[in-house]
């Protein structure tokens, strides 16, 4: 009976400081795992962030506005394009109000990059170039569909990047720019699921596979760098003009 006991408080005493030491492993983790870290989401924030005189600038707010120019290098001629040879009188009205849209929001966005120092693209990268050639290419009924649902999961993408800059930024311009986005891009949404062509079951399903996208090549923060030369923006094949273009602001002592 005494043996059996001394091997049941052998037994226990063991139990008790294995978990003693497994209580200390765990507080310990926390130490080791984490001290003298570099590379963490803080360290990039910090490392990719330049001062400017409306606010921290960002990787990512450098990445949004580089966005939501090239969105309008291509859904401009896009909308264009739609209020000719749209087949039904609310694909027309999409594409107006893309026009419209754009239009203000291009002409925002020049500004914003010219006071926080920023180049721009001036033309549609290769994925937007392709997506206007699947337009030029259309006709009728298949046209209007594939203007609404291009254009309607471009928006969706863009849209979730508007909230999550707005959200976060700490610069001034690009948080007023952000709102000027989302009220934009929310409107076009609306008008393009109108049309009756938006396929929501294949929006779903990209958007249950798709990967994280690719970050475009932000502009260089605001410092002193050579001119580029004079930008020469693409035209579509269709003949459908694209926004003005972006020139580089002469360095100011004031930015």
């Amino acid at each position: 009976m005494r043996s059996i006991n001394r091997s049941g408080s052998a037994r226990g005493t063991g139990l008790i400081i294995t978990a003693l030491v497994a209580t200390l492993a765990a507080l310990a983790f926390p130490v080791w795992s984490y001290a003298d870290r570099s590379g963490t989401g803080l360290d990039t924030l910090n490392a990719e962030t330049v001062a400017t005189r409306y606010g921290p600038l960002s990787a990512q707010d450098r990445d949004f506005v580089t966005r939501v120019r090239l969105a309008g290098l291509w859904e401009l001629p896009a909308g264009q394009q739609a209020e000719e040879r749209g087949t039904t009188r609310a694909v027309r009205a999409a594409g107006e109000h893309l026009v419209e849209g754009h239009t203000f929001l291009d002409a925002r966005v020049r500004s914003v990059a010219a006071r926080l120092g920023l180049e721009l693209p001036n033309q549609p990268n290769a994925q937007q170039r392709g997506w206007l050639a699947t337009l030029d290419a259309a006709h009728g009924t298949e046209y209007d569909r594939d203007f609404a649902n291009l254009l309607r999961r471009a928006h969706g993408t863009v849209f979730a990047l508007v909230a999550e800059v707005r959200a976060n930024t700490r610069n001034a311009l690009v948080r007023d720019l952000a709102d000027d986005a989302n009220t934009t891009v929310l409107d076009h949404i609306k008008v393009l699921e109108a049309t009756g062509y938006v396929d929501f079951d294949a929006l779903a399903e990209d958007a249950a596979t798709a990967s994280p996208p690719p970050l475009t090549n932000a502009p260089a923060p605001p410092g002193p760098t050579e001119a580029p030369r004079s930008p020469v923006p693409v035209t579509p094949s269709s003949g459908y003009p694209l926004p003005p273009p972006a020139t580089r602001p002469k360095p100011s002592a004031t930015s």
